[in-house]
């Protein structure tokens, strides 16, 4: 497929597994990208999901210098349907890269299913401590997206201050709660929307949540929208309905058209915070697994905290150059990329 290294089709009857995996680059190391299980209407949704995300992941870790490439994995099925089978036989598919693709954690995907995926290959990351990986990459990707709201909101008012600031958070996942976790502790007030009861219940209990319904999150009269659902949630209907001065959140792909709706949301003053650098903080607590000296928390956390440093300079050059959060964030990545592994910062 053209711009990607390769993407491969597997389907194995005897556990019910139908994937994909997409390596979109291994210009600056092994390509590293979750694994995702959702139950796709079609192949074709499953098959333009992955060919998203592989990309995706390519700019995020050049633009994080983490020494890695961009690659993806995507399961069609109901998450009712896990077992070990099923991801056993994904990590046949996974060994069949050889370790061109580097598996980790993603919607529907936890630390049980990647211990089978791990009796297969070796090529999985994001296991407990004990079994060394680094834990669960999605608290550091909350932590980094946080800081990254803090980022936003200085370069749109000049102060990183949340107190009393109104932060809306779309899905309230792993990443999507402990983001609003650090949000009530900075002192935000928090609007929260989920599909799911149990997690806007829990909310309401532990976070003191104003909660809309899913539809309604678009038309809250707040600071920040902060997306932490799935992607393309940045399109024609939704960007004129927005009331924010910050797009900020952790979900992959917000724009359904990378160009037009970042060009739509700087016609309207709204600051976009590129997903791929607000949301790096995983790849980042990843890739600190990979060094050869093991896992260092230390590095990891120094690694995130610098999320911020790197939005300041995508927002400084979309306002000296006159283009696009996103555009800037592009050129970043494509630098990276240019320059190749010797300039990636791995270490």
């Amino acid at each position: 497929m053209d711009g990607y290294e390769r993407v491969a089709r597997a389907e194995d009857e005897a556990s019910g597994l139908h994937a994909y995996i997409s390596v979109h680059s291994t210009r600056l190391g092994p390509s590293l990208g979750g694994m995702r299980l959702w139950p796709y209407a079609s192949e074709d949704d499953a098959l333009h999901d992955v060919l998203r995300l592989s990309r995706a992941m390519t700019y995020k870790s050049a633009v994080a210098r983490t020494g890695l490439g961009g690659g993806k994995s995507v399961i069609i099925a109901d998450p009712r349907d896990k077992s070990d089978a099923l991801f056993e036989a994904m990590g046949r598919f996974v060994e069949d890269f050889a370790g061109a693709y580097i598996t980790a954690e993603d919607v529907n995907v936890g630390i049980p299913d990647l211990r089978a995926v791990r009796r297969i290959t070796s090529h999985v990351t994001g296991l407990s401590v004990e079994e060394g990986g680094g834990g669960n990459p999605r608290a550091a990707t909350a932590l980094g997206c946080f800081l990254g709201v803090g980022a936003a909101m200085l370069e749109a008012t000049g102060s990183a201050d949340l107190t009393g600031k109104t932060v809306a958070v779309q899905g309230l996942g792993s990443v999507g709660y402990g983001l609003a976790e650090h949000l009530v502790r900075s002192g935000a007030r928090l609007v929260a929307a989920d599909v799911n009861r149990e997690r806007v219940e829990r909310a309401i209990a532990e976070l003191g949540a104003e909660v809309v319904a899913p539809e309604d999150v678009y038309d809250v009269e707040c600071d920040v929208l902060a997306p932490c659902a799935l992607g393309g949630v940045l399109n024609d209907d939704t960007i004129p309905r927005l009331r924010c001065t910050v797009v900020a959140g952790a979900a992959n792909n917000q724009l359904l058209d990378e160009h037009r709706h970042g060009e739509m949301l700087r016609d309207r003053g709204i600051l976009y915070a590129p997903d791929y650098v607000i949301n790096a903080g995983g790849v980042i607590n990843i890739s600190c697994e990979l060094r050869p000296g093991g896992y260092d928390p230390e590095l990891a956390l120094q690694r995130v905290n610098s999320i911020p440093k790197t939005l300041a300079e995508v927002f400084a050059r979309a306002r000296e150059q006159g283009i696009t959060t996103h555009a800037a964030a592009q050129a970043l990545a494509e630098a990276a990329l240019a320059a190749g592994p010797a300039a990636s910062g791995r270490s």
